[in-house]
């Protein structure tokens, strides 16, 4: 198992997918998010209790998600088949968005490192990457606790500002809010970003 996808490529897949846009099966591989900024998002299995809340916390955010030019796809091990009937019997999904890969070989979990090979289900693991493909941040947990969508679509802005300006951002940074003028001010803020941006600002 790979102990970090971050700065690799996206994995070469090819899928069975489940479209809730539509209602219909289609097929899924990396080909289709080349160019694009991209969240591939692992969950354990359909008909559990906390992966049902992730899945509804971004689709709730889906339109946000879209504004920022972001591609989604929620992946589990489970067939096609069951990702339908997931979506369409479990009531917090109901108008689900998001894309549903179907890893019933667990191919791609693997890939991606996130398979738990002894209970053959995917962790949650979740996946950012840049338009040039390459891995920029993830997140990779146990079971028993849910991610926050609010948190991760902070990164995403701020990983789209530092890619587009070459600045970098501090802790906490959201759009607004002081970034560090490295690029041009390095040798300025070595050993003084005190100087530069308060503790009361990161945290504000």
């Amino acid at each position: 198992m790979s102990s970090t996808m971050v700065r690799q490529e996206m994995p070469t897949f090819t899928m069975d997918a489940y479209d809730p846009k539509t209602g219909h099966f289609t097929t899924v591989s990396s080909d289709d998010y080349k160019g694009k900024w991209t969240v591939v998002c692992f969950y354990p299995a359909d008909f559990t209790f906390v992966c049902p809340t992730e899945i509804a916390a971004m689709n709730a955010k889906y339109d946000e998600f879209q504004e920022l030019g972001v591609e989604l796809l929620a992946v589990s091990v489970d067939t096609k088949f069951s990702h339908k009937i997931f979506a369409e019997t479990e009531p917090i999904l109901k108008g689900l968005k998001l894309m549903m890969g179907a890893d019933n070989n667990q191919e791609v979990s693997r890939a991606f490192g996130v398979l738990a090979e002894e209970e053959g289900v995917a962790m949650r693991g979740r996946f950012l990457f840049n338009p040039d493909g390459v891995c920029v941040a993830q997140e990779v947990q146990a079971d028993s606790v849910g991610r926050n969508v609010h948190e991760f679509l902070r990164q995403i802005q701020a990983w789209q500002h530092a890619t587009k300006t070459g600045e970098v951002c501090p802790a906490g940074w959201r759009p607004g809010k002081k970034t560090l003028p490295v690029q041009t001010d390095a040798e300025k803020l070595t050993g003084h970003v005190g100087d530069y941006i308060t503790i009361d600002e990161i945290m504000s």
